[in-house]
């Protein structure tokens, strides 16, 4: 059965990293709730760049332009299909909206412009 991730690449301040995990965990919350497959949200631990055969890998602190009070987080959900992550996030943005009604222009425990996102088909699996 194919397949399909949503990834995301977020830059938290050190002193954001609680509060963020709130937020991730209500997120997971809410995903998993609407029919997501997994939902992983990760800290980044070693991103030193590695020697990859002569050539030195780039590290996600500098692809995602984060500094010494930063952290790097990658995070994922996991769905069927791209049908499936489509309909899954249109129940998730409709209960998000609510939830947000009145509450435009709060402040997120990261950097919005640092984050990227991006949909991924499954190639190989294991």
């Amino acid at each position: 059965m194919a397949k399909y991730v949503d990834g995301f690449v977020l830059v938290v301040p050190n002193d954001k990293t609680e509060e963020y995990k709130k937020m991730a965990e209500l997120g997971r919350d809410t995903w998993m709730k609407h029919g997501a497959l997994e939902y992983y949200e990760t800290r980044g631990d070693d991103l030193v760049p590695q020697d990859m055969g002569g050539v030195s890998a780039r590290s996600f602190t500098e692809m995602a332009g984060a500094t010494a009070e930063d952290n790097v987080w990658f995070s994922f959900i996991l769905f069927q299909s791209k049908e499936h992550r489509d309909a899954v996030n249109a129940k998730v943005m409709e209960e998000m909206n609510q939830q947000m009604a009145g509450q435009e222009g709060m402040p997120m425990p990261f950097d919005m412009k640092k984050m990227a996102y991006g949909g991924f088909q499954v190639e190989v699996d294991g």
